[in-house]
């Protein structure tokens, strides 16, 4: 199977990549290599719901986080299929590093962030396997819960 052929058997609809928030762009490519600009938790709907705004360990918790974290590794698909056109031009994920807007003592943060990470495995098998950073911050943009960047190995 493709990476776009299971992004449609797990009823994954990517969403239009989200535009920048600043000065930045979405994604870059440098060579052999795609840089995914940080993806906050936009639903369906472009916005971010109630559910995935805010810290974890405070207002929020595990379960929700853990769909910030999905949202976010989604929302860094449709920035990929933006830039190159299609998933299946994606030889590997590289790396993903992870922000949990998260409460002073809460420790759960690699858990969170497999949401993004399972995710990446799930949609392009061992090639989505990663190397992976996640640091726990005071704050994020627009209050998100979780914030994804990555890097990509993509061919053509």
């Amino acid at each position: 199977m493709t990476a776009e052929q299971r992004l449609k058997a797990l009823g994954i609809v990517l969403p239009t990549a989200a535009a920048p928030v600043a000065n930045y762009v979405p994604a870059m490519r440098s060579g052999p290599l795609l840089f995914v600009s940080g993806q906050v938790a936009f639903g369906p709907d472009g916005k971010i719901d109630a559910r995935h705004r805010g810290k974890l360990g405070a207002e929020i918790f595990n379960e929700a986080g853990l769909e910030a974290a999905r949202l976010c590794g989604i929302n860094v698909l449709a920035q990929v299929r933006s830039a190159i056109g299609s998933l299946d031009h994606v030889t590997r994920c590289v790396r993903l590093g992870g922000f949990i807007n998260s409460a002073p003592d809460f420790q759960a943060l690699a858990a969170i962030m497999n949401g993004a990470s399972d995710l990446m495995v799930a949609i392009f098998g061992e090639a989505g396997r990663h190397a992976r950073s996640t640091v726990g911050v005071a704050q994020l943009p627009l209050d998100s819960a979780v914030e994804v960047e990555a890097i990509f190995e993509v061919r053509g």
